[in-house]
């Protein structure tokens, strides 16, 4: 991410001209992603709300605003609390749903 200030204030740029697929997740509380890695495919999660977020074997707090880059074929999940998660995510590379490596899910997928 890019932050481009100006006279009136900011813009945060993610992406500039390249192929991409945008999602907002929300995970509800008490609740969590799939351990998950995709081999076609990279991600970046910019937090629309405080969150924890787990990449490989390694679990931490992420504040509302702040962007986390994830690599192909790493170990990745979004981990719900006491509060639901919103997740702006920006998918670069080729996007199919069929491309997630489930490694541990909690709803038998």
């Amino acid at each position: 991410m890019k932050e481009v200030v100006r006279p009136w204030g900011i813009f945060k740029q993610f992406i500039l001209n390249k192929r991409c697929t945008v999602k907002i997740l929300e995970v509800n509380k008490n609740e969590k992603l799939s351990l998950q890695k995709h081999r076609k495919r990279e991600e970046m999660w910019y937090f629309l709300t405080p969150g924890r977020v787990q990449l490989g074997s390694k679990k931490r707090s992420v504040k509302k605003g702040e962007v986390v880059d994830i690599k192909k074929n790493v170990a990745h999940r979004l981990v719900a609390g006491k509060n639901k998660i919103e997740v702006l995510e920006i998918s670069l590379g080729v996007f199919s749903e069929k491309d997630e490596v489930r490694l541990e899910d909690k709803y038998g997928r």
